[in-house]
């Protein structure tokens, strides 16, 4: 069984900050798919991921380079599927491999290769909002696989200053 958590940011800020969140939650194995339009904030979502992870500096889309491994305490293999135009270019990446890696993979554009992913990962859909930096966020939650990861966000003290709204 799954449902929706539905959290509306207002800045790439807020944005990072709901990623740090789920980053800092993460354990090895664990992997984020990340759908939505060009620049809805898949990469400001990563940072946000890999700074939960203890990776220092910024996330960059690899875009070009498709794979980019992240050391933290554990490792992010950040994945770009835009450049792919069948799903199963992404086994050619190896992107079995890195899914079942010990380290945690976030995935962009992860819609041009649905069948090649396990049923236990987390899909978030970032879409434009209302205003220039606004940005809905939705989380797919599985029931209890992904309990631990959201437990953050629900109580987070961003949330509260209006700078996420959750629905």
């Amino acid at each position: 069984m799954s449902s929706l958590l539905s959290l509306v940011s207002h800045s790439p800020e807020s944005t990072r900050e709901i990623g740090r969140i789920l980053g800092q939650a993460a354990e090895a194995g664990d992997a984020f798919l990340l759908t939505g339009p060009l620049g809805a904030g898949k990469t400001c979502l990563t940072q946000g991921i890999a700074w939960g992870l203890g990776v220092e500096g910024y996330a960059r889309s690899p875009t070009f380079v498709l794979v980019t491994r992240y050391r933290g305490r554990l490792t992010l293999h950040h994945i770009d599927l835009f450049r792919i135009e069948d799903p199963l270019e992404a086994w050619d990446l190896g992107l079995d491999e890195y899914l079942s890696d010990s380290g945690v993979c976030v995935v962009e554009w992860a819609d041009r290769a649905v069948e090649v992913f396990p049923p236990d990962c987390l899909w978030i859909n970032l879409e434009y909002g209302s205003e220039e930096t606004e940005r809905q966020i939705d989380i797919n939650v599985k029931e209890g696989t992904h309990t631990r990861l959201l437990d953050g966000l629900k109580r987070a003290p961003a949330w509260k200053s209006g700078n996420v709204e959750t629905g």
